[in-house]
């Protein structure tokens, strides 16, 4: 077990025929570990590790403690993990076409099974890893205090430490060609050496019922990677992956339009927000 050795307890020897054989019993206090050291003539020594119950051992506090969740707490767990694999998976990739580039970002896309379209939008951020985690993880609900194009962002319930489910509704807007949206997701978040991942996809909460002028879209995929900048811990490489399902009767010619737009305008509401918040 990886949190051996453990700090022993208790040493108890017991002499048994024949002689010159002695076994000796040491139970741990980590990880439930008892254990049988076999001491025969000429110096040979057996050792038998066997796991027991204990009350007395304390779980762990990570998320990875099956005991700690119900089954679907678990589920929501395993969503997130999922979500991050297939994450890290296509971030290895590099066959996106280049759609945008504007004041320092760049929007590409790729088609990708199961997917369809997804859309990359990267940026570097004046700011540490450390800010942007506090606004788009720890401080979530107060994200429409500075998106406008949200009205709403409310955590359902908190699973552990990193792993949390949302709902989202999209602020009305006159003229917008895809009508407001509402969404109901899991995020999770996953650290890798010096990058903090934030994923998101759709899930299922019971009960929540449709939001009166919404449609109930789907993040099929969402990912941001938080990287700090080599040489310049201060400034944050800031990536996107972004696929949704928006629903409706929405031609496919305008979801690849609207959701690129929709990361520069996140990007450029987050400048904003951390400029303004920057100034005395």
């Amino acid at each position: 077990p990886r949190h051996l050795p453990c700090t022993l307890c208790a040493h108890q020897s017991l002499h048994v025929s024949p002689p010159g054989l002695k076994i000796t019993a040491v139970a741990a206090v980590q990880k439930d570990v008892r254990g049988l050291v076999v001491r025969a003539g000429g110096g040979w020594i057996f050792t038998l590790l066997c796991l027991v119950p204990s009350a007395t051992c304390p779980e762990s506090d990570g998320d990875a403690s099956p005991s700690r969740f119900s089954s679907t707490d678990l589920s929501y767990i395993t969503q997130g993990e999922t979500a991050l694999q297939r994450a890290l998976s296509i971030l290895q990739q590099h066959t996106s076409s280049l759609l945008s580039q504007d004041a320092g970002a760049t929007v590409s896309s790729a088609a990708l099974p199961g997917l369809g379209k997804v859309f990359r939008a990267e940026v570097v951020l004046a700011v540490p890893v450390a800010r942007l985690h506090q606004e788009l993880f720890e401080r979530i609900e107060q994200m429409p205090q500075w998106n406008p194009t949200l009205s709403q962002v409310k955590v359902l319930q908190r699973v552990g430490t990193d792993t949390l489910v949302t709902h989202e509704v999209t602020a009305p807007s006159p003229g917008n060609l895809v009508g407001q949206r509402d969404f109901v997701s899991v995020r999770h978040r996953g650290r890798r050496e010096t990058a903090v991942y934030l994923v998101g996809t759709a899930t299922h909460v019971e009960p929540l019922p449709l939001q009166e002028g919404c449609i109930r879209a789907e993040s099929r995929l969402s990912c941001i990677v938080l990287q700090p900048l080599a040489g310049d811990p201060d400034r944050t490489r800031f990536t996107w992956l972004l696929s949704m399902d928006l629903k409706g009767w929405i031609p496919t010619s305008v979801i690849n339009r609207v959701l690129p737009q929709s990361q520069a305008d996140f990007i450029e509401h987050l400048r904003r927000h951390l400029s303004a918040a920057a100034c005395p």
